[in-house]
């Protein structure tokens, strides 16, 4: 009751200041009112806010079970496929294709290549390039570049790099559209209308920063050749810049959890996983079966994945295949990102949950999995639970002492909880208070980005591509990213804000009571100073 004798205290001294005074406050009358003031904030903290604290207590104590017992479930699927060793290698068939002596080069089946991209001018040559030099019979390879560049520079040089190509004996497909409709699934979609590719029995997709190895379609094919019933072949992203900055560091841990341990449980539990959107390769009659590609989220390849997924196509993800990619490395570019990748699922959970429930083709099991582990526990109650109980509800209590908060549910549970996160990049392992700190932070990012989703506010659809440096970045150790930034693109209020509340929170904590939540609230001010002012990811000088 620390707290309680404090607030009396300082009610005392203004009372006293305001009886001192030879001013009007020298009245009787005006002591009344402050007692009837103070009165009144009794009665409401002890009837109204104390129970409410205490059901939101309650409330975050359920939320946390929920997220743990996701973590677990997920590590141990994850860790029995490991031991138990059941690799796609050896549940599926994926002999390599050869060439017979009578067909040739036939006997190999076409392959489209796909890269959509947007003002790509850092990366362009390399996506390119990579996909150029893909080992696969020229004659049975066709690389279709989906250009919707508005910047005419850009827009002839990506050009002039596939006309290059195909002096080399590449079958290169330059492909342009009127306006952006759509954004990248329009682009896709219009992709598949060229008639080229109804002579093309698998889609790889690759974004416009991604640069699979030569032997990329000749260790994924064959699990769509010998294989029917499967739809899509998703590989695993690395990343050629995770050292560049702190950012990029807590990006990789976060995206290593996502693929070792998220993709590989829930290829393993029901053959289904959300669609990463590159670096996999579709059977294109599945695609078409779905309804082709859909702009009517953020999310569209989640969208084509749930499709497909729903109509009994299984997916296969083979984690021993790494594919270059770039990570953002300013923090606009990956709030941006983040984004859209929590608001365009939450969107398409909305307009989809009721075609889960009532699909024919799948399990109840997969059903279960779909709506409950992929949207409900990992999405929206992982980031409301991250967000509400560190950045509200904790910094709140420093106020009320008569809420307590079980030793378990602050400490053990949350420690446990970034263990399981943190299996995914041992050599970070060092970083990992900084990592949850960062998570924290965003997850009011997300958190809001989830609500502009499922409200369809006017940012729900909303489409800004992720900036990409390239090799730029390995020249100078500031990089011009932009020619301009304004200022007040430097500062994000509703971060700042929050801060500003948790900085109150602990210098109040440790004044006035003794139970140390400071140390737990002050780190994280300080964490959401430096993302509200900008103070992560690569310089961007004005």
């Amino acid at each position: 009751m620390q707290g309680g004798h404090a607030l009396r205290r300082a009610v005392g001294d203004i009372v006293g200041v305001l009886h001192g005074s030879d001013l009007l406050f020298a009245s009787p009358a005006v002591g009344a009112v402050v007692e009837s003031l103070v009165q009144a904030w009794r009665q409401v903290r002890i009837e109204l806010l104390v129970p409410v604290l205490r059901a939101a207590v309650a409330m975050c104590v359920v939320l946390s079970v929920v997220v743990l017992a996701e973590k677990v479930f997920l590590g141990v699927v994850s860790s029995l496929v490991k031991v138990l060793r059941r690799r796609p290698a050896n549940l599926y068939r994926c002999d390599p294709v050869v060439e017979d002596e009578e067909a040739g080069s036939a006997s190999f089946p076409m392959v489209l290549v796909q890269i959509p991209m947007y003002n790509e001018k850092e990366v362009y040559q390399l996506s390119i390039g990579a996909a150029c030099r893909l080992t696969w019979p020229a004659d049975r390879l066709i690389v279709q570049v989906l250009d919707d560049s508005t910047d005419a520079v850009v827009k002839e040089l990506v050009k002039e790099e596939c006309e290059t190509w195909g002096k080399k004996g590449i079958n290169v497909k330059y492909e342009t559209r009127k306006g952006r409709a759509g954004y990248k699934a329009g682009n896709l979609k219009e992709g598949m209308r060229h008639g080229y590719v109804l002579g093309c029995e698998f889609v790889a997709m690759f974004d416009a920063d991604f640069q699979p190895a030569p032997d990329f379609l000749v260790r994924t094919v064959p699990f769509l050749v010998h294989n029917p019933g499967l739809a899509l072949v998703q590989t695993r992203w690395e990343f050629v810049n995770a050292n560049d900055c702190l950012l990029t560091r807590m990006q990789e841990m976060s995206m290593d959890y996502h693929f070792k341990v998220e993709q590989e449980a829930g290829y393993s539990l029901c053959n289904f996983f959300g669609y990463n959107g590159t670096a996999g390769v579709w059977r294109r009659q599945a695609i078409d079966e779905s309804g082709g590609w859909e702009d009517r989220t953020t999310a569209e390849d989640m969208d084509l994945a749930l499709r497909a997924g729903l109509l009994g196509w299984e997916f296969v993800y083979v984690g021993s295949i790494k594919v270059k990619s770039e990570l953002p490395s300013t923090l606009k570019a990956y709030r941006s990102q983040q984004h859209r990748w929590s608001c365009g699922p939450a969107l398409l959970f909305k307009k989809m949950f009721w075609e889960i429930l009532s699909a024919k083709k799948v399990s109840a099991w997969k059903k279960l999995y779909m709506i409950y582990d992929f949207f409900i526990a990992r999405r929206i109650v992982s980031t409301f639970f991250t967000f509400f109980f560190f950045s509200v509800l904790l910094p709140l209590n420093v106020f009320f002492p008569e809420v307590q908060i079980p030793l378990w549910q602050l400490i053990f549970i949350p420690t446990a909880i970034t263990l399981l996160n943190s299996v995914g990049t041992p050599r970070s392992i060092h970083l990992i208070i900084l990592w949850v700190l960062f998570e924290n932070v965003m997850a009011l990012h997300r958190f809001k980005a989830i609500l502009i989703g499922f409200f369809e506010a006017g940012r729900a659809n909303e489409w800004i591509v992720t900036q990409k440096l390239g090799n730029v970045q390995k020249l100078k150790s500031i990089v011009r990213v932009t020619k301009s930034c304004r200022f007040k693109d430097r500062f994000h209020c509703l971060e700042l804000l929050i801060g500003m509340f948790l900085l109150i929170s602990a210098c109040y904590d440790y004044l006035y009571r003794d139970d140390n939540f400071y140390l737990f609230v002050m780190p994280q001010s300080i964490m959401y100073f430096a993302i509200g002012f900008e103070f992560m990811g690569v310089s961007v000088p004005s």
